[in-house]
């Protein structure tokens, strides 16, 4: 299936000089958003993952469906102060701004089998922080998952060491 076709550019959003790419007409397609989730899955699919982590906020659109389908458990990943338990944080640098990301500290097991799931690998200064989030926890990072991939962004380069697989390369 043509995947690109569904998904939008959206220029000088949320910032003069991005290009955004909205997957919101892929969303809406309930046949390609089925397709989507079983593209993503055949991705990681014959690996042993014990939590699927969704990073805020587009990552939660797909990684509850990956675990469901790995029947493994779902952990979001959100900016501070979103989350109502005790937490762990990473600072993190993405495209056009700066944050913080937490998890909640009972979210992950030492030695669990980890797939980190997100919309879009751009700088990849989220994903690395992620990756920190589940090894704070004594976590294992199988695989770092995304729907598309900003090749020209070089965000490879902050995951180095690490499988990365993505459905859409840009």
């Amino acid at each position: 299936m043509d995947f690109k076709a569904f998904v939008r550019d959206v220029t000088d959003f949320p910032k003069p000089g991005i290009i955004f790419k909205d997957i919101t007409p892929l969303l809406n397609n309930p046949q390609v958003l089925n397709a989507t989730s079983n593209a993503l899955f055949e991705l990681v699919e014959g690996k042993q993952i014990d939590k699927v982590v969704g990073v805020d906020s587009r990552g939660f659109i797909f990684a509850p469906m990956l675990a469901s389908k790995l029947n493994a458990g779902f952990v979001p990943v959100r900016k501070k102060g979103k989350l109502p338990y005790k937490t762990v944080s990473e600072p993190y640098a993405l495209e056009y701004g700066e944050g913080i990301l937490e998890i909640h500290t009972d979210a992950i097991e030492p030695g669990e089998k980890v797939l980190i799931h997100d919309d879009v690998l751009a700088t990849g200064g989220t994903a690395a922080a992620v990756c920190k989030l589940v090894e704070k926890l004594g976590g294992e990072v199988v695989q770092c998952n995304f729907l598309v991939q900003l090749t020209f962004l070089n965000g490879v380069d902050m995951l180095k060491g690490r499988e990365i697989k993505s459905l859409l390369q840009y």
